[in-house]
């Protein structure tokens, strides 16, 4: 880790030169095809962030606020507000179900799950942003793109003690996404690019002590509201440090004690995140270090059909920081459920699925699933620790009453770069969250067209008109 030679290189001048410079032409096609599976997974998370809990709870805070009529909509709200406020909900709504996607780690001691969720503060923003600015699609996605690339980039190069003493990574690196995005939005030449991605770096905070409650979408909601603050406050010309992230008191060294500059200078755009190592989709609403063994399990009991009657014990092995993030045990509420490797492999067991039904309240109380998740011991194996931190390696044995014993190994889940979702698949989920919000299924269909041609598009009102009422 880089700690002692942090003001060698001018690093957040060089972040604010990509954020401006870098052009259409550069994404490549691949890039351009997994960012709009990310878009649209997106949008389909925000319809039915709107209908949870939180939604209901942004909306009174919105109502609160008593911003009258603004640019900006709120995905399933029924209204416009000014940018900020439609960020802020609507990066709440992404991740509202901990169903939104996931960058992967390129280094060994980079927890998959350690990084970030790199769509739920760049895509509100950008959405935010082109709405005000009347931008073109082509725009937008350029602008949702150099969020994710920063965010991501930003959040491998800092040091692991950033999220393994605390530090929620979505929160801190994703508020320099939404800087990004807004930015490039706003037309910013270098120096006020550096001012915006500064302010955003003083507004940087999440806390994973949070995860399991409402407060873990909070802090999504939160950067993508702060990057375009951030930014709009550059533009008013608010001063701001010129190399916020390298500094000795700026955001490497104060948030994470150092990061390796190798991994960031010289390597936006090169690769693209999208592109290699790859951004995760989530198949099931809980975190994504249980997806390997969902997946897994899934597959052992469609294999081996598996009935849950028959089942006297479980063990589930990994690496010595997945339960660092997985932390409920004994979940008491949906949210804790998300964070539950116990309750997850229980519900398959139960019910042979894990979507936004099965991730309730009335689920996580059901006696049977109670029952099942005490035959669950989550474990650190010695197997999977020797894999490296960089994968989800996660090892199931389930041994049967009549003495059989059934294993299987994941290093990764379904929706990953080496088991993708297609468009289309990826499209279905789309259908199901929209619908979950009680959207028609021709206007769900629509969205899902525009999305497929968004550089095509002249602007957002198109997406606009169909996103801000889910009925």
């Amino acid at each position: 880790m880089n700690q002692n030679n942090a003001v060698d290189i001018e690093l957040t001048k060089y972040v604010a030169e990509f954020i401006v410079s870098t052009k259409v032409e550069d994404l490549p096609a691949d890039v351009i095809a997994l960012g709009k599976k990310s878009i649209l997974d997106g949008f389909g998370l925000a319809l039915s962030g709107s209908v949870a809990k939180s939604g209901e709870l942004v909306r009174r805070h919105l109502g609160d606020l008593d911003l009258g009529e603004g640019a900006a909509t709120v995905i399933g709200g029924g209204r416009k507000v000014a940018p900020r406020f439609a960020a802020f909900a609507n990066g709440v709504g992404i991740h509202a179900d901990d169903y939104d996607d996931t960058q992967l780690a390129v280094a060994k001691d980079r927890v998959y799950g350690l990084l970030t969720h790199p769509t739920a503060p760049a895509l509100p923003a950008a959405f935010a942003m082109s709405e005000l600015l009347k931008a073109s699609g082509r725009d937008f996605m350029m602008a949702y793109h150099l969020g994710v690339e920063v965010e991501c980039k930003i959040a491998e190069a800092i040091a692991p003690r950033h999220y393994q003493t605390g530090f929620h990574a979505t929160a801190t690196c994703g508020t320099f996404a939404a800087a990004a995005a807004a930015s490039r939005l706003m037309g910013f030449d270098v120096a006020t690019t550096q001012r915006a991605l500064s302010l955003a770096g003083s507004q940087s905070a999440g806390l994973r002590e949070n995860f399991g409650t409402m407060t873990k979408p909070f802090h999504a909601g939160k950067a993508a509201e702060s990057g375009v603050a951030a930014a709009q406050f550059a533009s008013y010309g608010w001063t701001a440090a010129a190399r916020i992230l390298e500094a000795p008191r700026g955001f490497f060294s104060a948030a994470g004690g150092g990061y390796d500059q190798a991994a960031i200078h010289g390597k936006l755009g090169a690769p693209w995140t999208f592109s290699s190592p790859g951004v995760s989709i989530k198949p099931h609403p809980s975190g994504s270090l249980t997806h390997p063994g969902m997946t897994e399990m899934l597959r052992l009991i469609q294999t081996h059909a598996i009935r849950a009657e028959d089942v006297a014990h479980v063990r589930v092995g990994t690496n010595s920081n997945m339960p660092n993030a997985l932390i409920h045990h004994r979940p008491k509420d949906e949210l804790q459920a998300k964070f539950s490797m116990e309750f997850c492999m229980a519900i398959l067991l139960l019910d042979g699925r894990a979507g936004l039904a099965e991730f309730t309240d009335a689920a996580v109380e059901r006696e049977d699933v109670k029952a099942m998740i005490e035959k669950v011991d989550f474990v650190i194996d010695d197997e999977a620790e020797a894999a490296g931190y960089h994968l989800m390696t996660t090892i199931i044995d389930i041994d049967l009453k009549d003495g059989t014993r059934i294993s299987g190994r994941a290093d990764f889940g379904k929706g990953s770069p080496a088991f993708p979702m297609s468009y289309d698949e990826v499209a279905g989920k789309f259908r199901e969250n929209a619908e979950f919000a009680g959207m028609s299924s021709a206007h769900a269909d629509e969205i899902v067209e525009l999305v497929r041609r968004v550089e095509t598009l002249s602007g957002m009102d198109d997406l606009s008109r169909l996103l801000i009422n889910a009925a």
